[in-house]
């Protein structure tokens, strides 16, 4: 049964969570405001869902340094190298991002890259950190194989999100937050959850067939036994080629720059089948409206744009016409409200964590 969970109360309780497993408090509030972003956003793909599997399992089994050293490599006015020695994605996404928007407000463009990172969470996050700052943003990270490149079976490339966000004239930004692939791993591991099958044509067999049964897929995709398609679709004739050159530029751009890790060797298996560091690279990019034209035309021609992108003449059936971030705005008008829906089988993950961690203080709202 969904249940509610309120939001202050959560907050507090994955921040004593993270520094229950070694994060340093600073760190925690950034890796929780992270986390719970995309909650809000609607993205439960990377939000409490992935709380226990993707960052608290992996601080218990070493491939994830609780304590992140953040390194500054190389430097110049405009750009940064930065090595994050396998600590907190979100904290090295956090800084990195800043670094990229100080850059661009004094000198109108600033591009910082990492490597030796982790999961960072919803890219879109660091991009909307620059275009609440004026500027355009952009992001992306390589990650553990799982897309096929067009006429293969074989995992090859990151689920590679290529995102970006720019400031507008409305209550929201525009913000384009999505993977290369036509469906992310993490999307198939809600699936598995809610007991649902993958939908046909988004992730291909080692047989060049369609996979669906979620379960199996997941465990596929850890043996190199299934890949998941790029956007457009396995094949060229619905234009997968276009997912699959996307998902290729983002992984050059978040290893060649910073001289990182890249495909094959992001896969986090050891020779002899033990769990191992990701090492994964990301990409930050902001630049500054003031340095064109200035902020407040760029954000009234912007919400220009895409209000008449809303006006645009609607299917027979349909409602409306969206525009990118505002289904995201949306869903958080609502869930401000009735806080966090979290299924069973979360729950049971957030009392484990509790449990383990001794924050006994914590009684969630479904245990009564």
């Amino acid at each position: 049964m969904t249940s509610f969970i309120e939001w202050d109360f959560l907050t507090d309780f994955i921040e004593k969570a993270f520094t229950a497993y070694g994060v340093p408090q600073e760190d925690a509030k950034i890796c929780t405001d992270i986390l719970l972003q995309a909650d809000k956003k609607g993205i439960e793909s990377h939000g409490v869902n992935r709380f226990k599997p993707i960052y608290i399992d992996r601080i218990k089994e070493g491939i994830q340094n609780p304590v992140t050293e953040f390194e500054v490599v190389r430097e110049t006015p405009t750009t940064a190298v930065v090595d994050g020695h396998d600590g907190m994605g979100q904290v090295i996404g956090q800084k990195s991002m800043q670094m990229a928007i100080d850059k661009a407000k004094e000198y109108g463009m600033g591009m910082v890259v990492a490597r030796n990172s982790t999961h960072y969470g919803i890219a879109g996050y660091y991009t909307d950190m620059a275009a609440g700052a004026g500027c355009i943003g952009m992001s992306g990270t390589n990650a553990r194989p799982s897309i096929a490149p067009t006429f293969s079976v074989e995992n090859k490339l990151g689920t590679n999100p290529l995102t970006v966000s720019f400031p507008t004239d409305e209550e929201f930004p525009f913000s384009l937050d999505c993977a290369t692939s036509i469906i992310q791993r993490g999307k198939i591991e809600l699936y598995e959850r809610q007991e649902k099958n993958t939908p046909a044509g988004a992730v291909i067999g080692r047989d060049g067939s369609a996979m669906t049964d979620s379960p199996e897929i997941l465990k596929a995709l850890q043996t190199g036994k299934a890949a998941l398609a790029p956007l457009g679709g396995i094949g060229e004739k619905l234009s997968g080629y276009k997912g699959y050159g996307y998902a290729t530029i983002v992984e050059v751009l978040s290893a060649a720059l910073q001289q990182g890790n890249f495909l094959s060797m992001l896969s986090g298996i050891g020779e002899n089948g033990e769990k191992t560091k990701y090492h994964l690279g990301h990409f930050f990019i902001a630049i500054d409206t003031e340095a064109f034209m200035g902020l407040k035309s760029f954000k009234k021609t912007a919400g220009d744009i895409l209000r008449e992108l809303r006006a645009a003449e609607k299917e027979p059936d349909a409602d409306r016409i969206y525009t990118p971030g505002e289904k995201e705005y949306l869903v958080w008008q609502a869930r401000e409200k009735t806080g966090l829906p979290v299924e069973e089988s979360v729950q049971e993950e957030l009392m484990k964590i509790r449990d383990e961690a001794g924050l006994t203080d914590y009684r969630f709202s479904f245990e009564e």
